[in-house]
């Protein structure tokens, strides 16, 4: 069937993007180009989201040049079927206000979205249908940011998996060219209508944010920035299982963030990847595995909506984590990288300097805020929620209750991460740890772990004093580890 055999019922329609940022592959833009005979696309600058940030945010920026790739993306694909002044129309304000009014201004029929699954997201979409609604105006969503969401992936007793791996093994298991195949938006781009007049992309400052270090840190943005990561990553994920755990290599694919924003299309990463494992490479079956591990926990969210600010396993929320003062200047200490075991603190630096930080680490320094330290895994969740540029709910939530051992499938509580043998084993040659703090960059391999276990005189070899160019543990893990131990035994306590 050809654009010109299709029986078009909608007169006019508009894409909405939320975390959905490039053309190509997109599940929404394919169904109202397919639909109707006039198809604009939109992106709003919410409010509700943007005005808790920090006015130097990497997110906002990263978001902001993404759509500068997403516009361009556009007009080329309406240039190719002679349709010009086609692009991206952007508006700033509250979505459940600004999106019902920009359909209304363009007289659109339906408005298309794909799925946001958060919490947040579903009120706000739940608003917006009923303001759509009493317009005349249909609202669709479509499923484009997991291969499998929702209920798709279920036990054979029809409940939701809280186990990882039968999880993982029912996805391979459902998994077929039909679900990875990719929409083919350029096919009927011919629908793409050309912008209202004066239509322009925001400068950053023009929505209130200021420049970041977005540039310095070479994260390239919008879906040519994700074409290119990919294209890095695919030629060394065969290696990716012996590699990703070390974080002075380059072993990840840093597609986060694309991911996050939906910049490249998950079934297309999903569809080379499969293909690769399928050939025989370890490094693409664990790479996928990792994109598995992504869906499972959106799936929890899902059926589990209060995981979102309780532990997903009710006996945990027992715990009584540490509070006061103590515990307040614990906690800062841990955020500004003064722990005083520099793996930890060398993560921290990288998160706080970069919006980043490697997967082994985040496993590394939950365990050590929630079993070294006893605090509460919620305080470092909204830290990570704060900074990491790839922030995603259902997967920080679902990484910080693994570690803290009160989410479905998690670290078994009695089993604690030793922070000196991550070191130790991890960054081996304190590569990673030298990068992050070079003032003790001079210590050799053997000591550059622990510091505080140093002679004087090798410290001051290498120019160390400790309390003033580097701090002392604030925590004995052993001590911290025997009170961890009393701490989660609530959870065997019948309630």
């Amino acid at each position: 069937m050809n654009e010109k055999t299709l029986d078009k019922t909608i007169a006019r329609a508009l894409v909405w993007l939320r975390r959905d940022l490039r053309a190509e592959d997109h599940a929404a833009l394919y169904h109202a180009l397919v639909q109707a005979r006039q198809v604009w696309v939109a992106f709003v600058f919410d409010r509700e989201i943007l005005e808790p940030l920090p006015r130097a945010d990497r997110r906002v920026e990263f978001i902001r040049d993404s759509l500068v790739g997403v516009d361009a993306e556009l007009r080329a694909l309406a240039a190719s079927h002679g349709v010009e002044g086609a692009g991206l129309i952007v508006r700033q304000g509250w979505a459940v206000d600004e999106l019902p009014r920009l359909a209304a201004e363009l007289g659109v029929q339906a408005v298309f979205a794909n799925h946001d699954d958060e919490p947040q997201a579903g009120a706000r979409d739940a608003r917006v249908h009923g303001r759509l609604a009493e317009a005349g105006i249909a609202f669709q969503t479509l499923k484009d940011h997991l291969v499998f969401e929702r209920s798709e992936v279920m036990t054979q007793g029809g409940g939701p998996f809280s186990v990882f791996t039968p999880y993982r093994n029912a996805w391979l298991r459902k998994l077929d060219p039909f679900y990875l195949r990719a929409y083919p938006v350029a096919r009927h781009a011919s629908a793409l209508a050309p912008r209202p007049p004066g239509e322009s992309l925001p400068t950053l400052a023009a929505i209130g944010f200021q420049p970041t270090n977005l540039l310095e840190l070479r994260l390239p943005s919008g879906p040519a920035g994700a074409a290119e990561l990919w294209a890095d990553f695919v030629a060394r994920i065969d290696r990716y299982q012996e590699a990703r755990d070390f974080p002075a290599a380059k072993g990840p694919s840093y597609l986060g963030p694309h991911l996050r924003f939906g910049t490249i299309s998950v079934r297309r990463l999903a569809r080379e990847a499969h293909a690769r494992a399928e050939a025989g490479s370890a490094g693409a079956r664990t790479w996928l595995a990792e994109l598995v591990w992504r869906e499972f926990y959106h799936q929890v969210l899902h059926h589990h909506p209060r995981v979102a600010s309780h532990a997903f396993k009710v006996a945990y929320e027992r715990i009584r984590w540490e509070q006061g003062k103590a515990a307040d200047a614990a906690f800062a200490a841990w955020c500004e990288g003064r722990t005083g075991y520099p793996l930890v603190d060398a993560a921290m630096h990288q998160i706080n300097q970069s919006g980043y930080m490697h997967n082994r680490l985040r496993m590394v320094v939950a365990s050590f805020l929630t079993k070294d330290l006893g605090l509460d895994w919620r305080r470092g969740e909204a830290y990570f929620a704060r900074h990491l540029n790839d922030y995603d709910l259902a997967s920080n939530n679902g990484g910080w209750q693994w570690a803290a051992s009160t989410g479905c499938d998690a670290q078994p509580w009695f089993r604690i991460f030793h922070p000196l043998r991550q070191s130790e084993k991890f960054d081996p040659e304190g590569r990673f740890i030298r990068r992050y703090l070079p003032q003790l960059a001079r210590l050799p391999d053997a000591l550059i772990h622990a510091p505080w276990l140093a002679r004087p005189a090798d410290l001051a070899a290498a120019g160390v004093e400790l309390g003033r160019h580097y701090p002392r543990p604030i925590v004995d893990h052993e001590q911290a580890r025997k009170r961890t131990l009393e701490r989660y035994a609530v959870v065997k306590e019948k309630p």
